[in-house]
């Protein structure tokens, strides 16, 4: 490996997740990407794209459960990339099995580790041999609910910038009846706030409108409560670069999350911008959903 220091992504998660994807994003933005790798080949691939000069200082591949020790030969991989200097960032491709029976449906594949069993078999092994490797996760992204295109727009986001400042953190309002988002490493609730759903005219409205975020923001608590989670996250922040860890979803939660969470999510997030030092994203994952 060369004397400058490599930037490393290891592409992998659930088979139907959407990794091709991803590897096709990253190979866009310059990326010297390799799929389907199996992880005893990363260090000997990184290796070698060096001494090519393949854009030795930013390398990615893409790896899969097929190898019966996959575990064990990722993190050995892992710790001789890390050993010799090497940056490595593991990335996770998330989805709900719903959403993944949906998709081997529509192409009419199975799944790679299903055998001589149902859909729903192989993705369960799945999910279990990989529990892990997502803990472990810099990045855990859910696509159950993205298209290709906002999925490459996550990927572009994330590493698009060779000066994007500290900590990348996606906030993302959510609301509680539909499940915590998958990829949440912060959750912030707002159900105590009374709910503007129980106002008429602002019940077929939501958190972006200003009479919404107005309500909301007027509320008992809620000034407190921002108060003390941009304190919150900027100290966590802080430590998670200190870690190494460059990427952080921070949820915020209210019932159906259309009112309460929007305005809190937008509020937190222009905040977070002030404060500088890491680069905030906003999504609101389920306005629209009632």
């Amino acid at each position: 490996m060369n004397d400058r220091e490599t930037a490393f992504v290891i592409v992998t998660g659930m088979s139907g997740a959407g990794r091709s994807t991803a590897a096709k994003a990253l190979e866009d933005l310059g990326w010297f990407v390799i799929d389907n790798l199996p992880p005893g080949l990363l260090f000997a691939m990184a290796e070698e794209a060096g001494r090519v000069k393949l854009a030795a200082d930013k390398v990615a591949a893409v790896v899969d459960v097929r190898s019966l020790a996959f575990t064990t030969d990722l993190n050995a991989a892992i710790e001789e990339l890390e050993g010799r200097g090497v940056a490595v960032r593991v990335v996770f491709l998330e989805a709900s099995d719903e959403e993944l029976v949906r998709r081997f449906e529509n192409v009419r594949r199975p799944h790679p580790l299903q055998a001589e069993g149902r859909l729903v078999d192989g993705i369960a092994r799945e999910r279990g041999i990989l529990r892990e490797v997502r803990a472990n996760a810099d990045l855990v992204i859910d696509t159950s609910n993205l298209n290709v295109h906002e999925l490459r727009g996550k990927i572009v986001a994330f590493f698009g910038g060779e000066d994007r400042p500290g900590l990348r953190v996606n906030v993302v309002s959510f609301g509680y009846k539909y499940g915590l988002p998958v990829d949440a490493d912060l959750v912030v609730d707002c159900r105590f706030l009374p709910n503007p759903h129980w106002v008429p005219e602002l019940r077929p409205l939501n958190g972006l409108d200003a009479s919404v975020r107005d309500y909301v923001l007027n509320q008992s608590g809620a000034k407190e409560l921002l108060d003390a989670y941009e304190e919150v996250v900027g100290i966590i922040a802080a430590g998670y670069t200190r870690e190494g860890k460059s990427y952080a979803t921070l949820a915020v939660g209210c019932t159906g999350g259309k009112h309460r969470s929007v305005a809190m999510a937008e509020q937190l997030g222009g905040r977070l911008r002030d404060r500088g030092g890491m680069e905030v994203q906003v999504s609101h994952r389920d306005v629209g959903r009632e």
